[in-house]
């Protein structure tokens, strides 16, 4: 959910991330990965916020697979939504999935809304997380979770690979450490709180991610959209893998709760 009046996710753009991760997703892990974020925590029957829902596919497999009474999906671009909005009427689930556009800020939901919070590889793009945090703390009912995945830095001064990595997306990246997260989940009121690294699995999955490229996803990109498009997007794994490899690009978990 990018955090500027910018459209980062093109039509081509969306298209080409769906290609690798999936129809509705424009991040990693696709199903396996919400599962994994969720892991100990039922959203079964529970009203769900989803920051930057992106193209749905995750607030429909929050209702299908876990069981949400309803998501709330709210993004800042209307290119994914559309795109969202697609997904969702095919699905037939317009009656449990809402779809937002928001302006960056404060979210525009009443205190104590919802039971959850979600987002997945979204909050990367908002620069202040302790106000993102607090609010967050707001619309959650008391004993509410906030249970996220984000792309963190492990470094507090990133590399010149780093940079060019962040230079390269072209995605509006706001990064912050570790320790500034769990600092804006405290701040904000959160007890339970868990970051948790997912920078080893995720090394592994950006290569097989990056073979999926070089090969017959790749050429189908290709036909679609260019040669050239898709060899700009192989440097950019490229260039993602060799931030992995450092630690500097730490993809990790993130869990906290509202006291009651």
């Amino acid at each position: 959910m990018a955090h500027d009046n910018e459209e980062h996710y093109t039509a081509e753009f969306i298209a080409m991330l769906e290609a690798v991760w999936g129809e509705g997703y424009l991040s990693p892990g696709g199903p396996d990965e919400v599962a994994a974020i969720l892991a100990g925590h039922s959203v079964s029957g529970m009203d769900v916020l989803d920051i930057g829902c992106g193209t749905g596919g995750l607030d429909m497999e929050l209702v299908l697979t876990h069981g949400a009474a309803r998501v709330v999906g709210i993004d800042v671009e209307d290119g994914v939504l559309s795109r969202a909005r697609v997904l969702v009427s095919e699905s037939g689930l317009e009656d449990r999935i809402e779809l937002v556009k928001t302006e960056p800020g404060t979210l525009p939901f009443a205190d104590q809304t919802f039971d959850v919070v979600f987002s997945k590889d979204s909050i990367i793009h908002i620069p202040d997380k302790h106000a993102l945090m607090t609010d967050v703390f707001r619309v959650l009912k008391p004993g509410g979770r906030f249970l996220a995945s984000d792309w963190l830095t492990g470094v507090e001064t990133v590399s010149p690979a780093m940079e060019d990595f962040i230079v390269g997306e072209g995605l509006g990246f706001r990064m912050a450490t570790p320790a500034c997260y769990r600092d804006a989940l405290e701040k904000a009121g959160f007890t339970g709180i868990r970051v948790v690294s997912r920078n080893a699995w995720y090394r592994q999955r950006a290569r097989e991610e990056l073979a999926l490229l070089e090969g017959a996803v790749g050429d189908r990109v290709a036909d679609v959209l260019g040669r050239d498009y898709l060899r700009e997007n192989i440097r950019g794994w490229e260039r993602m893998i060799s931030v992995l490899d450092t630690g500097e690009l730490c993809p990790s978990h993130l869990h906290g709760t509202k006291p009651r």
